[in-house]
């Protein structure tokens, strides 16, 4: 696995109970996934992805930043990547993305590529004065995104010289996501499309199955997502986030190729886990199902974590008022908004269910 964050980290219990050998180049010491490092060095040097995928059967990724030069070269080499770089184009580039949901029919905002600040105006007087304005690459949790009523307000990113991609602010009731996964054979299996919470730009809270969903909007956000993991020849985990607009469509916000934290919920929620699945579905196996074990599951994340205590200091109160509710902790330092841990409960009761996570949760803010 290329990336050493949360993300590799959860995914080292998966390869532990499938008896799978895991092994993870990180970027630098003391990284979330350090139980399972081979490695360090960047993923951005050839010389040092080629020296680790020379050691393992298959690569995969915890994050979508490795350049396409370098993936491409590694299969060149024989490597076996999953996803590959033909489908992760499209999880790195926003504009390529664009362009290929919208050859494929598949309901997205209303968009632009835009170079110029006349390009930018332009786009916004026909959009009712307002747009949101995204780099093309690079951005995640809220960064390289910014809505803009001015074309003055993209000044910086302009002068930049790249590219960018502007949206039409988009009018929706909630957000949602559907989760997919799918092995280089063609077997695809789904999660339930779940409902999720922002804070600031970040995943906050996600609710499994999206309340209201079953019938027309779980089978629109089905059939969008195995369109995409199909067509984009998508191998492991695909989340597909979605927005549920005010009359009742579902457009695609945006797309990533490897496990996310919408999925989270389904480590203690669901039959299969999304860490597990993607293993299984890189290394072509047979998919696990993925069943809810409760009515509902929420995942609440922790965000920024205790500034006057580490979070094991909070472990007894914790863990006596919510004996119930299953902990997730990354080992990351914390700062203000940053992801560094989560919370999953289950239930009957949605309220109960909802209460509970957040009561967890909270014993781990400030």
């Amino acid at each position: 696995m290329i990336g050493g964050g949360q993300l590799a980290r959860m995914m080292v219990p998966a390869a532990i109970n499938l008896g799978i050998p895991i092994r993870v180049l990180a970027e630098r010491e003391g990284e979330p996934a350090a139980l399972a490092v081979a490695a360090y060095g960047s993923h951005l040097d050839l010389d040092t992805v080629l020296a680790f995928a020379e050691t393992v059967d298959v690569v995969t990724f915890d994050h979508e930043h490795v350049p396409q030069a370098v993936l491409r070269e590694l299969v060149a080499r024989g490597i076996d990547v999953q996803p590959g770089p033909d489908a992760l184009r499209f999880a790195q580039n926003k504009l390529e993305m664009r362009q290929r949901l919208a050859d494929l029919g598949i309901p997205v905002p209303d968009w632009a590529r835009v170079d110029t600040a006349e390009q930018l105006a332009e786009f916004l007087a026909d959009h009712g004065g307002k747009g949101v304005l995204k780099t093309a690459t690079g951005g995640y949790d809220g960064k390289g995104v910014r809505v803009v009523r001015d074309a003055s307000e993209a000044a910086d990113w302009l002068l930049a010289g790249e590219p960018l991609l502007v949206e039409e602010l988009v009018e929706f009731r909630r957000e949602l996501a559907q989760l997919v996964a799918r092995r280089p054979s063609g077997e695809l299996a789904l999660w339930p499309v779940v409902e999720s919470m922002q804070r600031d730009g970040v995943c906050a809270e996600v609710i499994a199955p999206a309340p209201g969903s079953a019938g027309n909007v779980a089978d629109v956000a089905a059939d969008i997502a195995t369109t995409v993991a199909e067509a984009l020849g998508v191998t492991g985990v695909l989340a597909v986030e979605l927005f549920e607009t005010t009359d009742e469509r579902l457009l695609v916000n945006e797309l990533a190729m490897r496990p996310h934290n919408t999925g989270h919920w389904t480590l203690d929620g669901s039959t299969t886990s999304q860490f597990e699945q993607h293993l299984r579905a890189v290394l072509d196996l047979p998919l696990g199902a993925t069943g809810c074990r409760d009515e509902w599951a929420v995942m609440v994340n922790v965000l920024g974590g205790p500034t006057t205590a580490t979070i094991a200091d909070r472990y007894d109160a914790a863990f006596a008022d919510q004996p119930t509710v299953k902990f997730h902790f990354y080992e990351k330092t914390p700062r203000p908004g940053r992801k560094v841990g989560h919370v999953n409960a289950g239930g009957d009761d949605l309220d109960e269910v909802v209460y509970r996570a957040r009561a967890a949760a909270a014993f781990f803010e400030g």
